[in-house]
């Protein structure tokens, strides 16, 4: 584990906040990490964590397939809390009751502290709104509990055991929502398991810089530097702890954004001197996509193409026994989460079937962190800021942002009215207020005027989305005069392009990218 000191282990019952509750300890100061409900006793052991955390769940506590973690873990003389499910976990393991016919309760709610000496509830007061999603409630407490939060349909919001080392709340702590659930959960880490809080970006750079060095030796690393936020500082790592060892390979498919193959290139040989392996591949990418049209079949074509070239420059590096990933904490729970909401967040997205082939191994440095944290710690490692910053670009490129059989020509005007919307979005200082921004060249034409002369060109879409982490988002109330200001000039500028629309969709129902 890339951590050294106090952690907190999450056990992941299905919910769909699972992962917030990490976020939000992390946010803390205190390392935390997800693991199955069902995980064996021994990792659990082998994590040694300060403290426990139980998810909620979608599930009865009495459903004869409820989720149910080792019973060891209550004996383990680990502080723990348990939210929602969890507390209702607690009670049945500890000889309380819950109801499964109570009256369910979603949204917001207003809770009532009734143990005024509970360290749960330290400076929180008395009454204080919350978020529920439950469908059972307690309906007896267990022996050797008391109250310690009620409300109007749960008269048992909050229990604990008689030092408040075992703890249970009926409410999402986690949620924005949960007027005071920060500090909550501040309470439980420092008040009640008296964590530290000194877990940071730098920490976590010098205890991996460490593990890399044990793991790598003297042996050479490859990476395939997408031009992404993750690969790079998967790189910038890397680079950190071996130096020269590590040799970045590439590959411009000819999908990338305007610019930005140079700017790699620029970024990583000139300013951190790190050894780049460039191949422009864009003809054979281009040539394979031509006349295709469906999405999934671009993605497949992509992904093949793209570990042909890259196994043809690794084998360059033929001493080489590793492979850098920019693999990312959600990818890594998707893999392993408890079934349930948490299991679909993300789809993982790595480098195919590259390691098998060549018979590399792994080097996963980003494998513990989100994505603000791999920011943070790319920050800390000198990486420029409107690098750092840039918004997710997807792995297929600008193939599923040419909506149709993609050519030279529907790129370029894509390229073009993408470079100006982000342009614009910097200048009008916009950009760090949405979560991703992108131009769509759609297949349709229409008729437009432009002098005196009729036109029948294409339609270039623009997206614009706020989000948290892209699990759900929202379209951005971006300004009309700059959404005019924007239109004009692609209209007037790129050729090809006369009518621009505005995506006004949320997701759900839509996706934030057409393909």
């Amino acid at each position: 584990m890339a951590h050294s000191g106090d952690s907190v282990l999450i056990l992941d019952f299905g919910s769909q906040y699972t992962q917030l509750i990490a976020r939000r300890v992390r946010e803390l100061g205190v390392y935390a990490e997800i693991l199955p409900c069902t995980a064996p006793l021994r990792e659990i052991e082998a994590f040694n964590p300060r403290a426990i955390i139980l998810s909620g769940s979608p599930s009865s506590v009495y459903a004869a397939d409820a989720p149910r973690c080792a019973a060891e873990v209550f004996s383990m003389q680990k502080p723990i809390l348990g939210l929602c499910y969890g507390l209702q976990l607690i009670a049945h393991e500890f000889g309380g009751a819950v109801d499964k016919s109570a009256r369910r309760e979603y949204g917001r709610a207003e809770i009532r502290v009734e143990d005024k000496n509970s360290r749960l509830f330290k400076d929180i007061p008395v009454a204080s709104t919350v978020w529920m999603s439950h469908g059972d409630s307690l309906s007896k407490i267990p022996p050797d509990f008391h109250i310690t939060a009620s409300s109007h349909n749960a008269p048992l919001a909050g229990i604990a055991n008689k030092d408040e080392s075992i703890s249970g709340i009926q409410f999402h702590p986690e949620v924005v929502h949960t007027e005071f659930g920060t500090r909550i959960l501040s309470n439980f880490l420092f008040e009640i398991a008296r964590l530290k809080g000194d877990w940071s970006p730098e920490d976590y750079i010098e205890s991996t810089v460490r593990q890399i060095r044990e793991t790598v030796g003297s042996d050479t690393v490859i990476c395939a530097l997408s031009g992404g936020v993750d690969s790079a500082v998967a790189a910038v790592l890397v680079h950190k702890a071996i130096g020269r060892q590590i040799k970045c390979i590439h590959v411009d498919n000819g999908l990338m954004r305007r610019g930005e193959s140079a700017e790699v290139v620029h970024t990583f040989r000139d300013h951190f001197g790190i050894d780049l392996d460039f191949r422009d591949a864009s003809e054979l990418f281009l040539d394979r996509l031509a006349g295709v049209t469906d999405p999934e079949q671009k993605r497949k074509i992509i992904g093949r193409t793209f570990i042909d070239v890259l196994a043809e420059e690794a084998a360059k590096f033929r001493d080489a026994k590793f492979l850098v990933q920019g693999t990312i904490y959600p990818d890594v729970i998707e893999s392993k989460s408890f079934k349930g909401p948490s299991a679909t967040i993300k789809t993982h997205h790595n480098v195919g079937g590259l390691p098998e082939q060549m018979h590399l191994k792994l080097i996963e440095p980003l494998r513990e962190l989100f994505k603000d944290e791999v920011r943070n710690v790319g920050r800390a490692l000198g990486i420029p800021e409107h690098f750092i910053d840039r918004h997710p670009f997807p792995g297929p490129g600008l193939a599923i942002r040419v909506i149709g059989d993609i050519t030279k020509q529907k790129l370029e005007r894509l390229r073009s009215a993408d470079a100006i919307f982000i342009e614009e979005l910097r200048a009008w200082e916009l950009y760090p207020a949405t979560w991703q921004a992108f131009a769509v060249v759609l297949p349709v034409q229409t008729v437009g005027v432009m002098g005196d002369e009729r036109t029948y060109e294409n339609v270039v879409a623009l997206r614009a989305v706020t989000s948290v982490d892209g699990m759900t988002a929202d379209w951005a109330r971006l300004p009309h005069d700059f959404l005019a200001h924007v239109s004009n000039r692609i209209a007037n500028e790129v050729r090809g392009l006369s009518r621009v629309v505005y995506d006004i969709s949320s997701k759900p129902p839509a996706t934030i990218e057409w393909e």
